[in-house]
């Protein structure tokens, strides 16, 4: 069943090109990796600093695997020196049960 993640970071003020830079970085790696469907990225309106990301998957075996990828941990690691703060992850199956 497809899932989407919902991935919450802040950035550091004045750190928004950098923070552009390394989510770009994250989208490319994800678009090669099984079971990628699809994400968007978006900027709250009441603090610009705080950056969601929804990736949607085939399943949730898809995204642990890219979540726990050498390619991404990489990728986080790189990050943390412009985030306020740790990463929040939601995760979400799409729809509902009729029954």
């Amino acid at each position: 069943m497809a899932v989407k993640i919902l991935i919450k970071r802040k950035f550091k003020e004045g750190n928004l090109k950098m923070a552009a830079r390394l989510l770009i970085n994250h989208r490319n790696g994800a678009m090669q990796q099984p079971g990628y469907i699809s994400s968007e990225t978006m900027q709250r309106l009441e603090d610009p600093f705080q950056i969601t990301v929804v990736s949607m998957w085939k399943d949730i075996e898809a995204w642990e695997a890219w979540k726990n990828s050498e390619t991404r941990l990489a990728n986080e690691n790189e990050a943390k020196d412009y985030l306020v703060g740790q990463i929040e992850y939601e995760h979400y199956s799409l729809g509902l049960p009729l029954e």
